[in-house]
C-alpha cells in the first residue's frame, strides 16, 4: 500500500460522531472472505507473514493489498488454487464473496477486485504407514 488513509463513512446523522475504517480492516475482511471459497488452497503472503504464523499469530489479511486512490478502492488478492478447479469460476466466486462481505460489513463500494493466481497446490499424498507384524 503506497499511502495509508483512513476511510471516513458518510452518515446521515453525524450527531454521534464519525466512523473511520482503517485499510487493514478491509484487508482482513477480504482475506477471510477469499479463504472461505472452495477451491482456494491458501492465500499468498510474504516471508515475514510466514515467520509470524510459525509463532502462532494468524494473519487474516495475508495475500490482500488494498489501494485507496482518487478513483476509489482497488483490492488485489494473491492466492493459490487447488489443482483441478476451474480457475475462472473460483476467481469469480472470490470476487463476489469479497464484494458482498465488504458491502455488508462496511457499506463500501469497491471499484476493482483483482485476483492474482500465484500457484496451484496439488493434492498431497499421506505416507502409507506400514504395520510391522511381530511373530
Amino acid at each position: 500500500m503506497s499511502e495509508k488513509h483512513i476511510l471516513e463513512m458518510n452518515q446521515e446523522d453525524s450527531s454521534l460522531g464519525k466512523v473511520e475504517i482503517a485499510p487493514e480492516v478491509i484487508e482482513v475482511i477480504a482475506g477471510i472472505a477469499a479463504s472461505e471459497i472452495e477451491g482456494v488452497a491458501q492465500m499468498r503472503g510474504n516471508f515475514a507473514t510466514g515467520v509470524v504464523e510459525r509463532f502462532g499469530k494468524k494473519n487474516h489479511g495475508k495475500g490482500v493489498k488494498v489501494d485507496l486512490n482518487d478513483d476509489g478502492i482497488v483490492i488485489d488478492v494473491y492466492c493459490v488454487m487447488e489443482f483441478g478447479v476451474s480457475i475462472p469460476t473460483v476467481a469469480q466466486k472470490v470476487q463476489d464473496n469479497i464484494r458482498q462481505a465488504l458491502l455488508n460489513m462496511t457499506a463500501l463500494e469497491i471499484n476493482e477486485i483483482n485476483i492474482h493466481v500465484v500457484g496451484v497446490q496439488f493434492e498431497q499424498k499421506q505416507p502409507e504407514t506400514e504395520i510391522e507384524e511381530t511373530m
